[in-house]
């Protein structure tokens, strides 16, 4: 805001007035004399020059605020969910020639949604309205004569790899999950831990349970590792484990934990932005993919883990799960180390990513799946979406379980390789976790 001193207020006030004062007797005889005297022609060039710059802040002032339109009767909501879960957008373009939704929802193997669908013009603001939908978390964006956008009306967002998403959410009992309720709350936080086999330091999530500050319980510990071209934000965000612990804890359904989210990507120490590598372009598929160098260090995050938080420490006590990528490290990082997880959890699980990486991790997996078959555990869950593109992959990895007459869990569920699976298997995982 523009703020003078008292005194100098004053002085531009009173030559405000004046200059007011003057255009009202512009016509005069006396003003037309007046302003060929160089006293008075610097006079009124000086207010001329202060209530410029005074209109033109007040200008900027209406930008700023546009969005809040007081003297409008209704404000224009996009999106607007309905009670039914039919779910409309709005957008105010009057000089665009076409525009199109761009939703996850319309096309159920798409990693940020590649369906389209028509939206129509009335006025100034183009609209449209979905069926209803399922109850979930959605992603969207904006088609505007090709340019794909962000909806203006809507600040929720989310980044998924290289990209921002729009996001809502639908009522129902399964995105109840998703959302922030007025149950007791852990916390999410981001520590910087040292790696001594990849010899950097490194960021991850955790979740503590609520009460975790005040009280000197110790807990069981998930770790929860995300997929190819996702980061330690990706399952805090995307998906929701935060408001999944804190309404599961309450209900009862899950036994208080922490959660412990690591970044994946060896090759980068924190999510984009958040390492002294600063802002750089977002790499899908960085050099380190199935190297094995995740899974060889891993037993460094459990080593930060247990010497910072209070944890239990036994086997009984930790659990390991992931997708995509993610769930190839765990069943990698389970069977390397064979003794340290009595729970396993793979969502829609990729096998080797990097046939040609030699590393003690692959070589001796046969061996080490045998060791972590005759340790024993207390579950083996996979889940996998009957159209997920790494279905076959998971259908020959079964193959091999069943070869050995290693049990385990299976779910199959509609969909693909999706955020919408992966958040349901999770709610369906943190349940059956430490109930000895």
């Amino acid at each position: 805001m523009l703020c003078l001193e008292p005194q100098r207020y004053k002085y531009y006030r009173n030559k405000i007035s004046l200059f007011l004062f003057l255009m009202g007797v512009l016509s005069c005889d006396l003003f037309v004399s007046l302003i060929h005297t160089n006293m008075a022609f610097k006079m009124v060039k000086n207010i001329m020059i202060v209530s410029l710059c005074l209109g033109s802040f007040g200008m900027q002032q209406t930008v700023a605020q546009e969005n809040i339109r007081p003297a409008e009767k209704k404000r224009v909501i996009s999106p607007e969910v309905h009670a039914d879960n039919r779910v409309t957008f709005r957008v105010y373009a009057p000089q665009a020639h076409k525009l199109s939704l761009v939703g996850n929802w319309m096309d159920r193997n798409a990693i940020g949604g590649n369906g389209k669908q028509a939206m129509q013009k009335e006025g100034s603001y183009w609209s449209y309205t979905t069926d209803d939908l399922p109850s979930d978390l959605f992603l969207y964006q904006i088609d505007v004569d090709g340019a794909v956008l962000n909806d203006p009306l809507n600040v929720y967002q989310i980044r998924d790899v290289s990209n921002t998403f729009n996001y809502f959410l639908t009522g129902g009992d399964q995105a109840a999950l998703y959302k922030v309720q007025d149950v007791p709350h852990g916390t999410m936080a981001k520590r910087w831990y040292e790696s001594p086999t990849l010899g950097s330091t490194r960021r991850l999530s955790v979740y503590t349970p609520p009460g975790y500050e005040v009280g000197k319980a110790k807990y069981p510990v998930l770790y929860l590792l995300h997929g190819m071209g996702g980061d330690e934000d990706a399952w805090p965000s995307l998906g929701r484990v935060g408001q999944i612990m804190d309404n599961m804890i309450a209900s009862g359904k899950v036994k208080p934990m922490l959660v412990v989210m690591p970044n994946g990507h060896v090759s980068n120490t924190a999510a984009p932005g958040e390492s002294s590598r600063g802002q750089y372009p977002i790499d899908f598929f960085t050099p380190d993919v199935g190297s094995g160098k995740m899974e060889e260090s891993f037993a460094d995050i459990i080593g930060f883990i247990e010497q910072n938080y209070r944890v239990k420490k036994q086997k009984k006590a930790r659990a390991i799960a992931g997708l995509s990528m993610g769930g190839s490290h765990t069943l990698f990082i389970s069977s390397y180390l064979p003794n340290t997880f009595d729970y396993v959890g793979l969502f829609s699980a990729a096998f080797r990513m990097n046939e040609k990486a030699d590393n003690a991790v692959f070589r001796d997996f046969d061996k080490n799946l045998k060791r972590q078959k005759d340790n024993g555990y207390q579950l083996y869950w996979i889940g996998m979406g009957k159209e997920d593109f790494l279905y076959k992959t998971g259908e020959q990895y079964r193959k091999m379980l069943d070869g050995i007459q290693m049990k385990y869990t299976y779910r199959e569920s509609e969909g693909g390789h999706t955020w919408t699976n992966w958040r349901l298997y999770l709610t369906e995982f943190l349940p059956q976790l430490f109930k000895d």
